[in-house]
């Protein structure tokens, strides 16, 4: 571990204006997504000021300025050489098109300016729970990370969660079988990956479990419109507590544990709930395996997620273990040993912010 005491203040400074300029660029990118603003972009090959107000239903003044922002930002890229702001041309190369207005890209990164664009409105609370050592509940972040989290992992469920389980072939080779699997998402959120799993695995019988009424209605609202009604039911539920008695294949819990006030009473629950020959997987953050100052990325990318979301979220109920993002594998394995599992085996996924953990019960 290393320590600059001598950082140059100038340099410091320049960093802090760039980080400035993201943010700016970030909110810039969430107005063109939540007002539709690309998807019509996307459907022209160029369009005016003009146009584009009259197909997005919105101010034409306001959108001239968006669009010269944008190209100034070098997102969006000018048509020809117009002198006359409104008559000049604006196009979405194809590429910033697919990370923009692709939900079924792995590289759709829209929602990520809704979930971060969240943080803002939850700022008062969060000083707030600072001084006072209190938390701030998921519903406090509002629609925007809720529905920006759904959009983000969509992806991920639909083109590469059945090939991660199906690298524990215990798992794999059940969700195939008959009779009927049962499978338990807990923390299932929105429901896209319930919805997910019904479509990898024809047989299986899906629960999704959520404590946020918000999400289980949009994930209720989701599901209507699959073909994968008879094999989804998603419940207002806690898993942890005492009334279930179903029992299930496979308990899945992605990118929840970390949130959750009280991990070990989930991680005994899922393994209460389990029929004989059941499995346990938790999928979360590809966090370094030790703290390391300074971090890389991905590092740095959690601890903000932590600081300003997930730590206080799992704070915002007594008892808390307090874990926020930065779960570490060490982390997860006392959890495991404390719920009673004998083992903890990780698997390997091709992916830059997940790691898949198959709890041995």
């Amino acid at each position: 571990m290393t320590s600059d005491l001598t950082m140059d203040s100038e340099a410091f400074a320049g960093r802090l204006l760039q980080s400035g300029l993201g943010f700016l660029e970030v909110l810039s990118v969430y107005l063109g997504d939540r007002l539709g603003l690309y998807r019509a972009l996307a459907g022209a090959p160029s369009v005016t000021a003009v146009e584009l107000a009259a197909k997005a239903g919105c101010n034409e003044r306001y959108v001239r300025e968006w669009l010269e922002q944008q190209a100034v930002s070098g997102i969006l890229t000018v048509v020809g050489a117009a002198r006359d702001a409104s008559a000049r041309r604006y196009a979405l190369p194809a590429g910033a098109a697919e990370v923009l207005t692709d939900g079924d890209s792995l590289n759709y990164m829209a929602p990520m300016t809704r979930t971060m664009t969240s943080l803002v409105g939850a700022m008062p609370a969060l000083l707030e729970a600072f001084r006072s050592g209190g938390g701030v509940p998921w519903s406090a972040y509002g629609v925007d990370a809720r529905e920006g989290q759904a959009d983000s992992n969509k992806p991920v469920f639909f083109k590469l969660l059945n090939g991660w389980l199906d690298q524990v072939p215990a798992v794999g080779e059940r969700l195939r079988a008959e009779p009927a699997a049962r499978v338990a998402d807990i923390g299932c959120g929105a429901g896209w990956s319930s919805i997910a799993l019904a479509q990898h695995y024809p047989r299986a019988l899906i629960d999704g479990y959520d404590l946020d009424e918000a999400s289980i209605k949009q994930a209720k609202a989701l599901l209507a419109g699959t073909p994968f009604g008879d094999r989804v039911t998603f419940h207002c539920k806690d898993a942890a507590g005492d009334e279930l008695s179903e029992r299930y294949d496979l308990a899945l819990i992605f990118e929840a544990l970390h949130d959750m006030s009280r991990p070990v009473e989930v991680l005994r629950a899922a393994k209460r709930l389990l029929a004989p020959g059941g499995s346990v997987v938790v999928i979360d953050e590809r966090v370094a395996e030790s703290f390391t100052a300074p971090g890389d990325e991905i590092e740095r990318l959690m601890y903000g997620w932590s600081v300003l979301c997930c730590l206080p979220a799992g704070m915002s109920e007594t008892p808390s273990m307090q874990t926020g993002t930065v779960m570490r594998p060490a982390t997860l394995r006392r959890y495991a040993a404390e719920a009673g599992f004998s083992g903890v085996e990780v698997v390997e996924v091709d992916h830059p912010f997940f790691r898949l953990y198959h709890l041995i019960p």
